[in-house]
């Protein structure tokens, strides 16, 4: 709940996004005829006023898989995405016997397609419009839990009143600090399949330690396909299923890319934290990021050492380690991409300028200079909470605790009506909860859990007493971990998905340590709760008053502003590019020939035989791109994306499909907090080399026809 409304309003505002360099900018599809001109002057051949129309392709073709961007690629439901964003699937599909996260997988048929990991979808959008007035209706006047509440009642009231209409998902999430409020309507597809997904060797070569790194020659790429009822609505999987029919779908290019061509990108960022103020931007530079690194870096190589020499439990703990080592990674990267670009000094010059604005005016000091005090004041308290809410969080590391706490919520919220459940807990999210559930059966090793623990809570421990959970502490006083473990239950799916028919009375009952450990944590964590709105409520107050003089700043200087990503649809442009760093030439693309360069065999770099002898015999067909002379693998380029653009289509100024963007280099993604054009880049996988693995080297010929490739 904090997510929805802090977010998007995650902080005052400190610069004009967008206004600095035509490739900056997560624009909202409504935008796009306010920067038609510059678009238009980069390269686009459509037409910018109505390219952000969501009744026109390209935007009914874009899709979302609800932590990663897709599209749909053929009129058959064919999804196109990153291999990493459909790990989850192989490795829930995976047994020693057939690890399709190793070797990969291919459907000869629609029938022998499997269904995606529990709580897969496929999210069509269909809507994005401003709700901010009837967000605020009621709460402009009030403050603390008082205001939380009303904004969350109103919310809850927008996303019923969606969700009246059959299977469509919808939400509201704050922009501008909460000086703006969108509501992002979607149709809701949940018959997930894989279609088909190269064999590591392609999807993920280079691992770890390519990661974030140029030059880059990985494959990242798969398929989904989205299913309907016969009759053409959303149902759960069934063999009597059909393949969803799109609105639209994007046609693949006859031409690739080449250096200097104009590229656009539509999908689903995650978050950034362009807006925050330049104090957050020195803790979280100087406090938070080095803890948490650190933190990471000993979780995944723990992870490694309990798994070493044990297959069925390394495909257990694959989907985790991806994404632990990922983020280590991205910290990293965004620790140096800081020092490098003097982040926390920008801001602060930055903010001194905004400041001095506010000042220059008493007209403008009155009405915004108490706002601001308030602002600074409550990110010192948040500030100072955040180190020990890290640590807090280690006792979240166990699966089974974690699902316990969900389900004792689960059977509370269920005493009241449904519009005033917390989100999370109402029926429309019931299939969610239960798949989260079933999904630990795949990911979940009794001993390898303890050991993971148990190492969490050492971290914890090192919390003083003031700052513990004393309801956790009172519990586990004297209790072993491994006791614990050999008492429950819950790490059997049968058991653990029963716990949704039983009341708050049942729980109370139980022996299961776990359960009687969640029922001990309930109050105090209600308690915390409780806070949390109130303070919660007060920030959006002095937040949105603080948006409201940011924009009124850029537009006094003429500027059009775009506001931080939150998991809604964006829009960003670019050009195919290179770049100098620190006496080398990146050139814009990788080919073929890198891929036998880096081949080993073995660990990361073990790509499939068949493709290290069609490289070598230079067997390419159609696929050469000729100004290079050889088969192009991946390219950079300037369009401005961050976490949850995986998967997201890359289009040429034509609209025609020319890749998918999977990554950023490790000294770039500093742009989560500031874009700066002489180290931003995006890695592209590119089209040609998806279409020559699965021409060549998979024999996917049967999907390369229903895309219409030739």
């Amino acid at each position: 709940m904090k997510k929805f409304l802090l977010a998007g309003a995650s902080a005052l505002t400190v610069f004009t996004p967008g206004a600095l360099m035509a490739e900056e900018g997560m624009w909202l599809p409504s935008q796009t005829g306010a920067i038609a001109e510059e678009m238009k002057n980069a390269g686009l051949e459509l037409d910018a006023k109505t390219l952000g129309d969501l009744n026109r392709p390209p935007l009914t073709a874009i899709a979302s898989l609800g932590g990663c961007s897709a599209a749909f690629l053929s009129p058959e439901g064919l999804v196109a995405t990153n291999h990493h964003c459909v790990a989850g699937s192989l490795q829930y599909n995976s047994s020693p016997e057939n690890d399709y996260l190793t070797n990969g997988f291919l459907a000869k048929t629609l029938a022998d397609e499997l269904p995606a990991a529990p709580g897969s979808r496929v999210y069509v959008i269909e809507d994005l419009r401003d709700v901010t007035a009837a967000m605020m209706k009621g709460a402009a006047k009030l403050e603390g839990r008082a205001r939380y509440d009303r904004l969350q009642a109103n919310r809850t009231a927008l996303i019923e009143a969606c969700e009246r209409q059959a299977n469509r998902r919808c939400d509201v999430r704050a922009y501008f600090g909460g000086a703006q409020y969108w509501l992002q309507q979607q149709l809701e597809i949940k018959d997930v399949r894989l279609a088909y997904a190269p064999a590591a060797g392609v999807g993920n070569f280079g691992g770890e330690k390519d990661n974030w790194m140029w030059p880059r020659h990985t494959g990242d790429f798969a398929f989904y396909r989205a299913y309907v009822a016969p009759d053409g609505s959303s149902a759960p999987f069934s063999k009597d299923n059909v393949p969803f029919k799109p609105k639209a779908f994007l046609p693949i290019a006859k031409t690739g890319v080449k250096e200097g061509d104009f590229i656009m990108v539509a999908g689903f960022p995650g978050t950034t934290e362009r807006l925050r103020t330049a104090e957050e931007a020195r803790f979280y530079y100087e406090e938070l990021y080095p803890y948490q690194q650190r933190m990471l870096t000993e979780y995944g190589d723990l992870i490694d050492a309990l798994t070493e020499g044990n297959q069925a439990a390394k495909i257990a703990y694959a989907a985790t380690l991806q994404g632990v080592e990922n983020y280590e990674k991205k910290i990293a990267g965004q620790l140096a991409g800081a020092d490098a670009i003097s982040l926390v000094e920008k801001k602060q010059a930055e903010e001194a300028a905004f400041r001095a604005w506010i000042k220059a005016d008493p007209a403008r000091e009155a009405k915004y200079g108490a706002a601001l005090a308030e602002l600074d004041r409550m990110i010192a308290e948040n500030n100072a909470e955040a180190l020990a809410d890290a640590r807090r969080a280690m006792i979240g590391r166990s699966q089974l605790l974690g699902a316990a706490s969900r389900l004792y919520r689960w059977a509370n919220e269920q005493a009241k009506p449904d519009g005033t459940r917390e989100p999370g807990y109402q029926a429309r999210d019931k299939a969610f909860l239960v798949q989260s559930l079933q999904r630990i059966e795949r990911r979940y090793v009794p001993e390898i859990e303890q050991a993971i623990w148990a190492d969490a809570l050492e971290e914890y421990r090192q919390l003083g007493a003031d700052d513990r959970n004393k309801s956790f502490d009172a519990y586990m006083e004297g209790r072993e971990i491994a006791a614990l473990y050999a008492a429950t239950e819950l790490g059997d799916t049968a058991t653990r998905l029963a716990w949704l028919d039983k009341s708050p009375a049942d729980f109370k009952a139980s022996d299961d340590p776990f359960i009687q450990l969640a029922v001990a944590m309930y109050d105090e964590g209600l308690a915390n709760e409780a806070e949390e709105k109130a303070r919660s409520g007060d920030l959006q107050k002095a937040r949105s008053k603080i948006m409201e003089a940011r924009l009124a700043y850029a537009a006094s200087q003429g500027k059009t502003m775009y506001p931080d990503a939150n998991g809604s649809l964006r829009f960003t442009y670019g050009k195919v590019t290179g770049k100098a760093v620190d006496g080398q030439v990146w050139t814009p693309f990788t080919t073929a020939e890198g891929i036998v360069a880096k081949h080993t065999g073995r660990g990361e770099f073990d790509a499939p035989d068949k493709m290290i002898e069609l490289i070598k015999a230079k067997d390419y067909g159609r696929y050469v791109a000729p100004e290079l002379g050889t088969l192009p693998v991946d390219y950079l380029s300037t369009v401005d994306i961050t976490n949850g653009n995986s998967g997201s289509s890359t289009l040429n100024a034509r609209g025609e499909f020319v890749g998918l963007a999977f990554d950023g280099t490790i000294e770039g993604v500093v742009s989560d907090w500031m874009y700066d054009p002489k180290i931003n880049r995006t890695i592209h996988v590119d089209s040609r080399f998806m279409l020559w693995t699965m021409d060549k080297v998979d024999g996917a010929q049967r999907l390369l026809k229903e895309m219409g490739v030739e």
